[in-house]
């Protein structure tokens, strides 16, 4: 189990967080009758006299090793599968867990989650694999079978499972609208899965740049005091426990108020006409709501803030209405350059001046006209190390961004 922030037990890389649960090994006994098998998102065990409840089933290839694990620490048989949430690591191993007489249960939105999942697989996968796939294998062909439903309900959902008492709470405000928790209330324990991302005490996750839809602020709000309403003794989310109740619901608290102000001063900003890239840039969280970064970003939250109350149209030019990109008139700022090399001078001058994305606005129009310019791709890397070392690596998706970026400069400009 481990400490929440103020401790030292978080800090760990989210790479070794979804590592921590490869090869053959043990399922933990985490207390209560509840069992943990760690993997990509985790899944887990809650042991009923008259037969079990199984928390998530992993990814595809998770899933034997998943078996294995809790089949050596219960002979009950599985009564009863429940998903947190809809995406491919919470249900992908689902259809080896399937058996006549056991019931899968989802919120209602499920099957309009994994619509999208399934229809957008390849696009996700490609994506998901320039981030992840160092770490991980990206399968873009092979879609396991996907979960048929036995009950699904909207906001609340409650049984009875070998005298256990078992809670099923909608929570919309996480990283899908079919997110739950699962609370045990005799226990006091709840399976909050990625509600909070996969980094519990840490900014949320608002938007991911792996790609997903926007997730609502104000919805994260309400799940968090749904779950602050519990007042739970031990807290599992998909990756991990915590068991001291006052920090749980301290953290908790944290986020919500980081979130609403966050939230605050963003449509304060759009309010007062501020534009969007002057908001991310001058939004930060105060000193006592700070948070860390590591899955979730302050600037990206913003921006998910905005374009979750306006959408696209930011009002700044009418060609953001039609099907003309700006790269459309890079080759006339190229012709009246003189040519690459004055772009490649001045992209350089900004670099050297502090001011990478100047340099890679200019970089890219350069690489769009001539993708093998061997000098503009030296300074598309120094630009990405620049952004690398300011970025202090805190955050793992922008950290696999930059790096993946430096290794394509690097093979193209590369003889």
């Amino acid at each position: 189990m481990h400490e929440l922030p103020g401790g030292t037990a978080l800090d760990q890389s989210l790479d070794a967080l979804i590592k921590q649960g490869e090869g053959a090994q043990e399922a933990v006994d985490i207390g209560d009758g509840i069992h943990m098998s760690r993997g990509i998102a985790n899944s887990y065990l809650v042991i009923c006299e008259d037969g079990d409840l199984q928390i998530n089933t992993g990814l595809h290839f998770e899933a034997p090793e998943i078996e294995r694990r809790f089949g050596r620490v219960s002979r009950n048989g599985l009564r009863t599968i429940v998903f947190t949430q809809g995406h491919p690591d919470h249900v992908g191993g689902w259809s080896q867990f399937d058996a006549p007489g056991v019931e899968t249960i989802a919120q209602a939105n499920h099957t309009d989650v994994r619509e999208y999942w399934r229809r957008l697989h390849p696009f996700y996968a490609r994506r998901i694999e320039k981030l992840w796939g160092r770490f991980t294998d990206v399968d873009r062909s092979h879609l396991p079978p996907e979960p048929v439903l036995t009950t699904t309900f909207v906001d609340s959902h409650a049984m009875e499972l070998g005298g256990r008492r078992i809670e099923l709470l909608a929570t919309p405000g996480g990283e899908t609208t079919d997110a739950l928790v699962v609370w045990l209330p005799e226990e006091r324990v709840v399976f909050v899965g990625n509600l909070l991302g996969p980094m519990f005490g840490h900014v949320p996750n608002l938007y991911t740049i792996r790609g997903d839809k926007i997730r609502s602020a104000i919805a994260l709000v309400h799940s968090i005091d749904r779950v602050l309403a519990l007042e739970p003794r031990k807290l599992v989310n998909g990756h991990d426990t915590f068991d001291d109740p006052d920090q749980i619901a301290g953290t908790l608290i944290k986020v919500r108020d980081a979130t609403t102000y966050l939230r605050d001063r963003t449509i304060d900003g759009m309010n007062a006409g501020t534009d969007v890239w002057t908001l991310m840039r001058q939004v930060t969280l105060p000193p006592d709501l700070a948070l860390p970064q590591l899955h979730g970003k302050v600037p990206w939250i913003v921006r998910a803030i905005w374009e979750e109350h306006t959408g696209w149209f930011r009002y700044e030019s009418t060609t953001e209405l039609y099907d003309v990109p700006p790269t459309a008139v890079w080759p006339d700022l190229v012709a009246l350059a003189g040519g690459t090399d004055a772009l490649i001078r001045r992209a350089r001058a900004h670099l050297d001046e502090g001011r990478p994305l100047h340099a890679l606005h200019l970089t890219e129009i350069v690489l769009d006209h001539s993708p093998g310019e061997t000098a503009a791709q030296q300074v598309k890397g120094a630009v990405h190390e620049q952004l690398l070392a300011a970025g202090g690596r805190e955050n793992f998706s922008e950290v696999q961004w930059l790096e993946s970026e430096i290794r394509d400069a690097a093979e193209e400009h590369t003889p």
